[in-house]
């Protein structure tokens, strides 16, 4: 069964919605953007709030409560778009395998651990290899790039 860490009230309802509209009028908090993609069901564009990670000169969108809708979603549309303030950025996304996401899972948690560090049992960004290993199938790891 898809490992998936369900938000809570306070998320549901207050936090997301404070990052989202601070993120729609420009705003980004430490790398937001409202990630846009396409329902895999119903086609229908689905919105969620996001932290966009560059790691080595790329970038990522990292799942952190794991094989969330907006993750499934993006398997099957393989893209979406990117929007800060006014702008929005159409992407292709291309999901990492489990040995390509440690590095990746690493710099996420460098930079939001304080965040997102109760979505992985523990491991932080200085974990050893094998703990940033065994985390990696349970979170979604996409590699986007601009497609216009």
């Amino acid at each position: 069964m898809p490992h998936y860490r369900r938000p809570g009230w306070f998320t549901r309802h207050v936090f997301n919605g404070a990052v989202a509209a601070a993120t729609r009028a420009g705003v980004s908090i430490w790398g937001s953007r409202i990630l846009r993609v396409r329902g895999r069901k119903t086609g229908e564009w689905r919105t969620t709030p996001v932290n966009l990670l560059t790691h080595d000169g790329a970038r990522y969108l990292v799942a952190p409560r794991g094989d969330t809708q907006w993750a499934r979603n993006m398997r099957v549309a393989g893209g979406g778009e990117l929007q800060l303030g006014r702008r929005l950025e159409a992407f292709s996304a291309e999901e990492l395998t489990d040995d390509e996401k440690v590095p990746v899972l690493r710099g996420y948690l460098r930079r939001w651990k304080a965040e997102v560090g109760v979505f992985f049992d523990g491991v932080s960004a200085t974990s050893p290899e094998a703990e940033l290993q065994r985390i990696a199938p349970e979170h979604p790891v996409f590699r986007i790039t601009a497609t216009s």
